[in-house]
């Protein structure tokens, strides 16, 4: 299934060419806890090749890599910021994700925001709501 029929997301070759493209994610909201899908979905995402930049504010490491507490304390260029948090505080992430201009912010499943979809399209930022990165990730490079 395709993702532009959600959330007017992009299609899938859009898509297919921002995970070949991307390098570094940022994960706001990656929890340090082996059990929990943000974990499971980043380390896929780094055995895929993708460096990791945790952004939670609670823990100095996850994966092996330093965590920042916010998006605006992470060096150098990002090029996709992934949510793993709830719906209601994607617009604040957004806001801070326009001054560090990521190709893509990508909404994990059941999360997302209208609202904040608005400012980053505005900005030039490609937007991805309600969809795994790891399962779209593994479909379109079957």
């Amino acid at each position: 299934m395709s993702l532009r029929t959600m959330f007017d997301n992009p299609g899938d070759q859009e898509v297919k060419d921002l995970l070949r493209q991307a390098q570094r994610i940022a994960v706001v909201g990656l929890s340090d806890k082996p059990t929990r899908d943000s974990y499971r979905v980043a380390r896929y995402m780094q055995d895929h090749g993708y460096e990791i930049i945790p952004v939670n504010p609670m823990v100095d490491e996850i994966l092996g890599q330093k965590a920042y507490p916010d998006l605006a304390s992470v060096p150098g260029q990002v090029d996709i910021v992934n949510v793993f948090r709830r719906s209601d505080a994607v617009p604040e992430i957004a806001e801070a994700a326009v001054k560090i201009k990521p190709k893509a912010l990508w909404m994990q499943l059941d999360v997302q925001s209208q609202k904040a979809a608005d400012l980053l399209r505005g900005n030039g930022i490609l937007v991805v709501q309600d969809a795994c990165i790891k399962v779209e990730h593994h479909r379109l490079s079957s």
